[in-house]
C-alpha cells in the first residue's frame, strides 16, 4: 500500500499545472527605430519584456526593463498593445511591424499612472523601481474575443509623442508576445510519474504473485 501511494503522489506532483506561466524576449540595447524622431532617452528603450498569467488569480503581469532609470517628468510613456482574439488593429506596417496586432490598448505614464481604454489602472497594479516597470492586469479588463488567456499576444512600444515616427522601439519586433504554454519539462516530468507509477505496480504484481503462486 505505501508503493501505491507514494507512486499516486508522484504522478499527482508530475501532474499539478503551474498557476503562473511566463514567457520573456530580451531587445538589443541601442535599437532605437530607424524613423523614430524623438529624444533617444534610455528610458525609451526597451531591453527585455516578459508576459506572465496567474491561471488563479486570473491576472496578467506585464515586466519590462529598459537601458536606464525611469525618469518621470521627462518626453514618453509606454504602449502595451493586446490582442485577445481578434487582432483587427495593424497599423505599423509601414514602419516594418506588420505583425504587430492587437485589439486593446494599455498605456502607462512614468509617473505610474495607467488607463485601458477609459478605464484607469488602480495605483497598486503599476509599479517602478530604476529601470524596472512591472503592469498587472486583471483578467476582466481585457475580456477575450477569441483566445484563451494563455494566447493573449502583447507587444510593447515606448514612445515619445503621437504618430509612428514617435515611437521609439518594439518588444518583440514585429510579433506579439504570449504566456507560455506548460514547459516540456513539466511533460517530461508527468511521463517520469506515469512510468515510475507503472514499474511500482508490476513490481507489487509480482511480489503478490510469488507469495501466492
Amino acid at each position: 500500500m505505501r508503493i501505491l501511494l507514494g507512486a499516486a503522489a508522484l504522478v499527482s506532483f508530475a501532474a499539478a499545472p503551474a498557476l503562473a506561466q511566463t514567457q520573456t524576449v530580451t531587445d538589443a540595447t541601442g535599437d532605437f527605430l530607424t524613423g523614430y524622431t524623438g529624444p533617444k532617452l534610455a528610458d525609451l528603450d526597451v531591453t527585455s519584456f516578459s508576459v506572465s498569467y496567474d491561471a488563479a488569480a486570473q491576472l496578467f503581469t506585464l515586466g519590462a526593463t529598459f537601458a536606464g532609470t525611469i525618469t518621470p517628468g521627462t518626453p514618453g510613456f509606454y504602449v502595451y498593445g493586446v490582442n485577445t482574439g481578434t487582432g483587427a488593429i495593424r497599423p505599423f506596417g509601414g514602419i516594418g511591424q506588420g505583425n504587430v496586432i492587437f485589439d486593446q490598448a494599455i498605456v502607462v505614464q512614468k509617473d505610474g499612472t495607467g488607463s485601458i481604454g477609459g478605464t484607469a489602472l488602480d495605483s497598486s497594479w503599476v509599479a517602478i523601481a530604476g529601470n524596472i516597470l512591472t503592469v498587472k492586469v486583471p483578467l476582466s479588463l481585457l475580456p477575450s474575443t477569441g483566445f484563451a488567456p494563455t494566447q493573449y499576444g502583447f507587444n510593447l512600444w515606448p514612445r515619445a509623442g503621437s504618430g509612428n515616427a514617435a515611437i521609439s522601439d518594439f518588444a518583440p519586433e514585429n510579433a506579439t508576445l504570449a504566456a507560455a504554454v506548460p514547459e516540456p519539462a513539466s511533460w517530461a516530468m508527468l511521463m517520469l510519474g506515469a512510468g515510475a507509477a507503472g514499474g511500482m505496480l508490476r513490481y507489487r504484481r509480482r511480489r503478490t504473485a510469488l507469495a501466492f503462486g
